[in-house]
């Protein structure tokens, strides 16, 4: 029977999408988040988000929300999330460089405020940076590498981000192991590690599953 590890703990229902394939799989979370204190404008107008981290560190742990007027993000569940919390959300892409791009092109004028980790990727910053484009940056979180050390091989892994990437590469190597990345930036981090890398179809858990299973099952 094959096997899956799965760099980040899965929900009830995303084990139920592995246990009915057959497949057998083990969880553990590669990265730990902490939510810091930060210092924020109470009146924002406009706010940049590329995780459901930023979004609960800003709307569910701080103890100071500020009042945000338009948000644009990264991601369906990320914009879920703002919109759970009473959020208006003006544009959702599915990868930092499009968002970018979106902002460069239709929002030469304005001033954002991007509410992000310490290991942020520098797509969005450098990208409004050279449009000249106002960009505040305020860190929310910090995410931290996890790396635990398995003695045996699994047919595939499914991977959630580069920082997952990198705490399983820390202590583990590929090897034959396929990687299973949820977009494009994570399979690039895997790339630098093997060659058998696969992509989701779309930025989401269940879509890595989903891959997962249907390559696995041939």
């Amino acid at each position: 029977m094959k096997s899956i590890l799965s760099t980040k703990k899965l929900t009830l229902a995303q084990k139920e999408l592995l246990l009915n394939s057959g497949l057998t799989f083990v969880e553990y979370n590669a990265i730990s988040i902490e939510f810091m204190t930060f210092e924020a404008p109470k009146v924002i107008e406009n706010a940049i988000f590329t995780s459901k981290n930023g979004v609960r560190a800003v709307f569910n742990t701080s103890e100071e929300m500020p009042e945000t007027q338009n948000c644009f993000c990264v991601g369906e569940k990320t914009k879920a999330l703002l919109e759970d919390n009473g959020q208006k959300v003006i544009k959702t892409t599915d990868y930092g460089v499009e968002l970018a791009e979106y902002l460069t092109k239709n929002h030469k004028n304005h001033t954002f405020y991007f509410f992000c980790g310490n290991k942020r990727l520098d797509t969005i910053p450098e990208a409004l940076k050279e449009a000249n484009i106002a960009l505040s940056e305020i860190e929310t979180y910090k995410t931290e590498l996890n790396p635990i050390k398995f003695d045996r091989q699994f047919d595939g892994i499914l991977f959630f981000s580069p920082s997952g990437v990198q705490s399983f590469i820390s202590g583990n190597k590929l090897k034959n192991s396929i990687a299973f990345c949820i977009g494009t930036t994570t399979a690039a981090e895997a790339e630098k590690h093997t060659e058998n890398v696969v992509i989701a179809n779309s930025t989401s858990v269940e879509s890595v599953i989903a891959k997962a299973v249907k390559t696995l099952k041939k």
